[in-house]
This record gives C-alpha cells, structure tokens and sequence, in this order.
C-alpha cells in the first residue's frame, strides 16, 4: 500500500519552523486530509497570489479538486503549481506567559502542479470522491451529475507525493522559570460537532432523516 511510502521532503515541503512536530509517515498525511471538509488552494492568478477555500476529496495518493469551468482561478490552476492546505485546530493552549501561547493543530501541505482531468471515467472518481468527502454515502443515494452539470464543472487532480504533515499536541511548552507563576496553564479542547438536521421545506411532511445523514449527526466530531 501507498502508505507504506514515507513523505520524502523536497525544498519545498522539508519542515525547518517547529521540526519536531513534522511527521514523516504517509499515513499521517492520510489521516489529516480524509479528516477534513475544506482546505485552502493557493495558487498565482495574473501575477498575483490568490488563497481560495475549497472542497476535495481524496482516492489513494490523488487529491480532486473541483469548481465552475468559468472561475479565473481554476483555469489558472490547470497545468500549474499550486499550493494545498488543510488545518484542523483542535485546542487553545494557555501558557503562563504570553508568548508561549499556542494552539494545538494537525496540518498538511501539498506541492505540486494541478492536472486538468478530461478523462469520463476519471472526472466522476473525482466527483465522487467530492462527494464522499462531503457527505459519505450520498453518491449512491443521489442522482449523479447530468452532462449540463459535468460540462459546466472542472476536476483538478494533485499528486500527494511532495507534501508535509505538522501536527501539535500537549500541554504549553512554558519556560522553567515561569513553572512558579499563579497563572493557569492548560488546553482548551476544540472540536466541531453537527447540529440537528434541518430537512429542506420542500420535503414531504414526515420524511425521515436517512442514516447516512442521523448516523454522523449521532457522530462526536466531523
């Protein structure tokens, strides 16, 4: 299996800020990328930087990405380096002092230059992947895209082999001669949770909520 493989740092992805919170196993990469919702595609749109938030979905070692065929960034994106984050925040630490103030956090990093997928077969392992990424279960419980859609979307695939994972645990990292101060000192815990399920008023009266949707409402984290 492709997790075997262990990230090979590049100049690009080699962590030197916070070193020791690198992680080298792919398997780590993995986890923090199929934990997610949203990451950040960062790529250079007529000269200039360009940061945009976006839906992905990942299928061994290819993350998908798509948008509107007629979004500049996307069009710019095709062929492209490009940049890919996802951050989970998962808790505030309080220090002692102020600067050692932090947070608790996995993040990875992805380099790499976007392919523009054309081929049927593999733009809909995209969209799937999407989807699932998304809301698990939902592709085979919906209609699949029509050729209007399809043709008014575009899939962009990255390569997962140049990438770095940074991940922070524990308690603050406070200087010994501070250990005395009365200041609390601790971890607040973050998480994200999903609410109560609000059908679409167009909905039949009585409709139940499928399991693919009560079972991750029942969830402790999405």
């Amino acid at each position: 299996m492709d997790t075997d493989i262990p990230l090979s740092p590049t100049p690009r992805s080699t962590v030197r800020r916070g070193a020791r919170r690198a992680r080298s196993d792919r398997a780590d990469l993995y986890a923090v990328l199929d934990a997610g919702l949203i990451g950040h595609l960062g790529v250079v749109v007529d000269g200039a930087p360009v940061v945009l938030p976006t839906g992905y979905g990942r299928r061994g070692g290819t993350l998908y990405l798509h948008g509107s065929t007629g979004a500049a960034s996307l069009r710019a994106s095709a062929g492209m380096a490009v940049s890919f984050t996802v951050t989970h925040l998962d808790g505030i630490v309080y220090a002692r002092s102020a600067f050692h103030h932090s947070v608790n956090y996995r993040c990875a990093i992805v380099h790499g230059r976007a392919r523009l997928v054309t081929d049927e077969a593999e733009r809909l392992l995209g969209l799937e992947a999407l989807t699932e990424q998304l809301a698990p279960g939902s592709w085979t419980a919906t209609r699949r895209p029509d050729r209007k859609e399809l043709a008014a979307t575009a899939v962009l695939a990255l390569d997962l082999t140049e990438a770095s994972v940074k991940i922070r645990t524990g308690p603050p990292g406070d200087d010994e001669a501070d250990l005395a101060l009365p200041v609390w000192a601790g971890v607040l815990p973050l998480r994200t949770v999903a609410g109560e399920p609000e059908p679409c008023p167009l909905l039949p009266a009585g409709e139940p909520v499928p399991p693919r949707v009560r079972e991750r409402r029942l969830s402790s984290r999405v």
